[in-house]
């Protein structure tokens, strides 16, 4: 069974369009490209990530295949393209024919428009995405999401991951609202979950492991161990102690899981959710 990275990030460094990456956040404020990642996976025993996207461009998009291409361990690619357009059905169409491109995301968390994913426009983007087996990644925050199960219940068939457990405010201990939130969200089954990008909403500076174990209890019972897949978040993780100790939180955490429920965990829910190949 091959161990999946299901949420990882590349780029060259623009600070106009990286504006997202702050002064505090300096430290990953430059590239990062496969070859500064392969080292780690390695010596974790990880033999495949997904690529996820971090601007609005399709401009980025032919840099993720591009990688894909020349880096097997790359084995899917999470793109963008604006779902409201009138030609988004012609753009499907081309990325349909790149055998790595295996969905789409749009940075929902940023749109001042708390309600954006539920704009007839955008929906209809949605509704295109299930005919070429596209899946979407849901990032947003805890206000979100309410109109995320919105979202999934008027696209049943519509596979769905909303990444990074949508982002609890763990530094300040906030803890009720998100779960109801989450609780709600994953009586959709075709919602799956990306335990992702803790590290990044906890201290950065001085966490703990336990800090983590209520969200993680929330997320396991709610969605089950069938639709949950593991996230590193890099390079993004570097912020608040980098891959390994991400990685780490999460092994101890599934270390009481059987054998089979860890394989799906850390590869087999991920290779299912994203139709990926060995």
């Amino acid at each position: 069974m091959l161990k999946i990275d299901a949420h990882q990030h590349c780029w060259q460094f623009d600070p106009v369009r990286d504006s997202w990456i702050t002064d505090e956040m300096s430290v990953i404020g430059r590239d990062f490209m496969p070859a500064d990642l392969l080292a780690v996976l390695q010596h974790n025993g990880i033999e495949g990530t997904v690529l996820i996207q971090t601007c609005h461009s399709e401009d980025d998009n032919r840099f993720m295949l591009h990688l894909a291409e020349e880096n097997d361990f790359i084995k899917g690619v999470v793109g963008w393209v604006n779902l409201q357009s009138s030609n988004v059905e012609d753009r499907l169409k081309h990325y349909a024919q790149y055998s790595k491109m295996k969905g789409f995301r749009h940075v929902l968390q940023s749109d001042p428009d708390e309600q954006f994913m539920l704009r007839d426009g955008f929906k209809q983007g949605i509704s295109l995405l299930h005919k070429y087996n596209f899946t979407y990644d849901i990032l947003i925050y805890p206000n979100h999401l309410k109109y995320a199960s919105i979202l999934a219940a008027e696209f049943p068939d519509q596979k769905f991951v909303v990444d990074h457990l949508a982002k609890p405010n763990i530094k300040s201990k906030e803890i009720d609202g998100w779960k109801k939130g989450i609780q709600a969200l994953a009586k959709h089954q075709n919602v799956y979950c990306k335990v992702s990008g803790m590290l990044t909403e906890a201290d950065w500076y001085c966490w703990h492991t336990d800090d983590f174990t209520p969200y993680l209890d929330t997320v396991f019972n709610a969605f089950g161990i069938s639709r949950l897949m593991y996230g590193s978040d890099w390079p993004v993780c570097l912020l608040a102690g980098g891959y390994n100790r991400a990685l780490e939180v999460l092994q101890l955490y599934t270390s009481k899981l059987s054998r089979q429920e860890q394989e799906q965990f850390f590869g087999e829910n991920a290779i299912e959710f994203y139709n990926l190949k060995g």
